[in-house]
């Protein structure tokens, strides 16, 4: 590729904030999706994500539509995201990252991909990585103005309160919160130069299990569960940031609940599990971590844990939780899906329809 900036470049990051900035900003939605720099030399086309790795064999649909779309040469961050009705679908994308070609181009047909750009970082000759953000994103708008449908350009606003209202809203069509980038700043690759708020919501678990810390003896992580209106306990996700030393103590705290086998735990039948719905139960060898030791220590469902998350995939937290607190005033059968908030639904396509107007004219 003969442009300006070439693979592999790693995206400029934003850190994690409480409360929404003040100030002379740019406010985007935050997408869930996969993060990608797209890089375009006339029929060459490179895909890279977050960690510098190709992501191009992957997605053939985006590959076509960056010829068809995107300037003859240029450089665009965003992100692939994938929707199911009016809603993202960070799961079925998941699905999309698979070894075999046939796959890959059956999933391209049946469950396309789209990418939303949000900065551009060359175009031409011309490297705009020390241009200011507010002068980017007006480039952004007029390279990309009439592209569709596979491609899109987010909305942004410089409007604090159509910030605060997007944060509210977007959430329903499954947007992880909202990204707040100074006007100002050049584009610094690695670096965590922007601001993201994401929303957080707690909720009461049942502790069903453990995994081993991969560096010993220690807990690595806790395995968590609700009851659904079924009265199963279903397998919800895990919260494993703890210290060294509270990874020691965890081991003697559970002890008393550990099970010697899985004979009447409310997961035996999963464990028992193989096949397509596997990758869905505690001991899966996961898509991502290939032959990682993903076993798992079976515990006595009487332990309550209080944990934060940020949204939910499905019927599992999107992310790994965040460990709070024990809660030895709750039962386990009062830790069930009802207590969930669930967002108000917003139409994906309201908010994609707001990305093509005035760079920062969204109020």
């Amino acid at each position: 590729m003969d442009l300006p900036i070439r693979p592999p470049l790693s995206p400029m990051l934003a850190k994690a904030v409480k409360t929404m900035p003040k100030g002379d900003l740019l406010y985007e939605p935050k997408w869930d999706g996969f993060r990608c720099v797209v890089f375009r030399d006339g029929d060459e086309v490179e895909l890279s994500s977050r960690g510098e790795r190709p992501l191009t064999r992957y997605f053939p649909e985006l590959v076509e539509a960056v010829r068809r779309e995107l300037p003859e040469r240029c450089v665009v961050d965003g992100e692939i995201i994938l929707r199911r009705g009016p809603r993202l679908d960070f799961d079925a994308l998941q699905q999309r990252i698979h070894p075999a070609a046939s796959r890959i181009s059956l999933l391209a047909e049946r469950t396309p991909a789209s990418f939303v750009a949000f900065d551009l970082l060359a175009l031409g000759d011309e490297s705009l990585l020390d241009t200011p953000l507010g002068e980017r994103r007006r480039r952004l708008v007029d390279a990309l103005a009439g592209v569709g449908p596979r491609i899109h350009v987010t909305p942004a606003s410089d409007s604090y309160e159509v910030a605060l209202r997007w944060f509210a809203e977007f959430e329903g069509a499954g947007l992880d919160g909202v990204v707040a980038k100074p006007v100002g700043i050049a584009y610094r690759p690695d670096r965590r130069a922007m601001f993201k708020i994401k929303h957080e919501r707690t909720a009461d678990c049942v502790v069903a299990g453990f995994r081993w810390h991969k560096s010993g003896p220690v807990v690595g992580s806790l395995l968590l569960g609700l009851y659904d209106e079924r009265g199963a306990l279903q397998h919800v996700g895990v919260t494993a940031a703890f210290s060294m030393a509270r990874r020691a103590e965890l081991v003697h705290e559970l002890e008393p609940y550990r099970m010697t086998d899985l004979a009447g735990h409310p997961w035996e039948g999963w464990a028992r599990q193989t096949g397509a719905t596997a990758d869905r139960m505690p001991g899966a060898v996961s898509r991502w971590t290939g032959a990682k030791d993903l076993s798992w220590v079976a515990l006595r469902p009487e332990l309550v844990v209080e944990v934060a998350y940020d949204g939910m995939e499905g019927d599992r937290f999107r992310h790994t939780a965040r460990f709070r607190r024990w809660r030895t005033d709750r039962t386990p059968a009062s830790c069930t899906y009802g207590q969930l908030e669930v967002p108000v639904a917003y139409d994906l396509d309201d908010i994609l329809d707001r990305g093509a107007g005035a760079p920062r004219a969204d109020r």
